[in-house]
């Protein structure tokens, strides 16, 4: 079968064929249909050899994955063959008290949580082993191309957003910094969960052009004036929820300028930003938490959203000969909401 791998450190990821694996006890296989393309990913793909910290190479990436059940292992089954599906991507142990409630992506085990594409071959390829049945969730009606980055950039918007719904009541503001794959879903998340004003974010114009699009009543380039525009914007009062998606130390200092007393700071990009707590550092009462995906309930709950109408996917599709141009487009910021690779899929990129 044909994956994308990365096999040499300081080296570009290639397509590559390599024999189509086979399910151990309790496995599942997957034929994938829609694999999706993250930001995330470029952070393994530019990690030297002395820093690399997650599966050994060669690494088949790719963490947000949709298919059809092909095979089972010895004693799995209970989704009958065809059955088309979404993957659960934190794969924890199964066994921890955080694993009991669903909270895979929090799982206490000192091997830490393995996803697919991180911590061992992933959903960029033609098939996939999924390694407990647990981590299936029924794909239904939904299209697979537009439903499979819920797995990830909707599940992890979800879950931050979620945590934080009390401060999104009637005449509060939250304001969404990156407006790109994560961005644009948590726009319509809080549109779904909440009766905020909501302000969005970004360096981009195209990208401010979609946050309109999806909802957000207030859509501002982020500059130098960001902070002064979205106090005015709140009445000099602040921010009553701020979801970051850079997390650089740019952007974390921005959701400190601007949070209101009471605020809730959630940091879900991995730019490395550091917003520092304490006595008069922030607003009185102010929180800040960071927040790694989200739980195999909440994915249900998002799923649900997706399959109401109100959660849509911006996609671009790529086929997967083509998935070096996606991570390309990516890195150059030219990725309106998810790209998603369709193996099989036959036309150029975008």
């Amino acid at each position: 079968m044909k994956a994308f791998q990365y096999r040499k450190f300081e080296d570009r990821a290639q397509v590559v064929e390599v024999p189509v694996p086979s399910p151990g006890p309790g496995q599942v296989l997957l034929r994938i249909t829609a694999a999706g393309v993250c930001h995330s990913d470029l952070h393994i793909l530019s990690s030297s050899q002395d820093d690399y910290r997650y599966g050994p190479l060669p690494l088949t990436l790719g963490h947000e994955a949709a298919g059809v059940v092909t095979a089972h292992g010895a004693g799995a089954g209970f989704y009958p063959l065809g059955t088309a599906v979404l993957v659960y991507g934190p794969w924890g142990c199964g066994m921890c008290r955080n694993c009991s409630a669903g909270e895979e992506n929090y799982c206490t085990d000192p091997g830490g949580v393995k996803p697919p594409g991180i911590a061992v071959d992933g959903a960029i390829a033609e098939y996939l082993v999924v390694d407990n049945e647990r981590h299936l969730i029924p794909l239904g009606d939904l299209d697979p191309v537009q439903a499979v980055a819920l797995t990830d950039a909707g599940l992890t918007s979800y879950h931050a957003i979620k945590r934080a719904v009390s401060r999104l009541g009637a005449g509060t503001f939250a304001v969404v910094i990156g407006a790109g794959g994560l961005g644009h879903l948590a726009i319509q998340i809080i549109r779904a969960l909440g009766a905020s004003t909501v302000i969005a974010v970004d360096v981009a114009e195209d990208k401010l052009q979609l946050a309109r699009h999806v909802g957000a009543d207030h859509a501002i380039l982020g500059d130098g004036q960001s902070a002064g525009l979205i106090n005015r914007l709140t009445n000099g009062a602040g921010a009553d929820a701020i979801f970051d998606f850079v997390g650089s130390e740019q952007t974390v200092t921005l959701a400190g300028d601007i949070a209101a007393t009471y605020a809730q700071i959630t940091i879900v990009g991995v730019g490395q930003g550091a917003l520092p707590v304490g006595y008069r550092r922030l607003p009185f009462e102010t929180n800040v938490r960071s927040v790694f995906w989200g739980t195999r309930s909440d994915l249900w709950e998002v799923i649900d959203l997706a399959r109401s109408g109100r959660l849509t996917v911006s996609v671009e599709i790529h086929s997967l000969e083509d998935a070096s141009q996606a991570y390309e487009r990516l890195a150059r910021g030219e990725v309106l909401g998810r790209a998603v690779i369709v193996p099989g899929h036959n036309t150029d990129g975008p």
